[in-house]
């Protein structure tokens, strides 16, 4: 019986501007700026300012396309080693996520962790999402945050700073050639 959180139902949305996005946040990172970059805090601003409400609709699309794209290299890498994603996963994210108060608003952290399990179980996160109403502004950074947090940690299991976004960056590649 298909789910209706089936990842085949849910629209891709705008990946490359939250691939863009992510790796942007990576780089910063890991060059060692930590804090907010003014001038790059300035250019989301202006850029998200553009946003129209259904291009800001692509980019969480986008951005959760990203998350189940990542969820699921993750959970292939896991099993080849006879490990479940869920339980190495899921508890690194919650507690970076719950170590975040000034970014990430407490009550958006139980979202998040559902939205990784969806994932890691094949179900759409954006579809997950949506049976429970639409999105809230202040699950916006904790979203985004994830997704970083995912890329973060593919980067550290291939050992290779980029891996992630090289990871999304071909699968976009091998779907437009299609």
């Amino acid at each position: 019986m298909s789910s209706p959180c089936d990842p085949r139902h849910a629209p891709a949305g705008d990946v490359s501007t939250g691939l863009m996005m992510i790796d942007s946040r990576l780089k910063a990172i890991y060059d060692g700026r930590t804090g907010a970059d003014p001038e790059q805090q300035a250019l989301v601003q202006q850029f998200t300012a553009s946003l129209t409400s259904k291009d800001f609709r692509e980019l969480l699309d986008g951005t959760c396309t990203i998350i189940f794209m990542f969820m699921t290299w993750l959970r292939q890498a896991y099993e080849a080693h006879d490990k479940d994603v869920v339980e190495y996963v899921v508890p690194d994210i919650v507690t970076t996520l719950r170590a975040m108060p000034r970014s990430v608003r407490p009550e958006a952290v139980p979202t998040m962790a559902g939205l990784v399990v969806a994932a890691a179980t094949g179900l759409s996160p954006n579809l997950w999402r949506r049976q429970y109403g639409e999105w809230t502004e202040e699950e916006m950074n904790a979203l985004e945050a994830t997704a970083f947090l995912l890329a973060e940690h593919i980067n550290r299991l291939a050992d290779d700073r980029d891996f992630a976004t090289r990871l999304i960056a071909e699968a976009l590649a091998g779907a437009e050639a299609d």
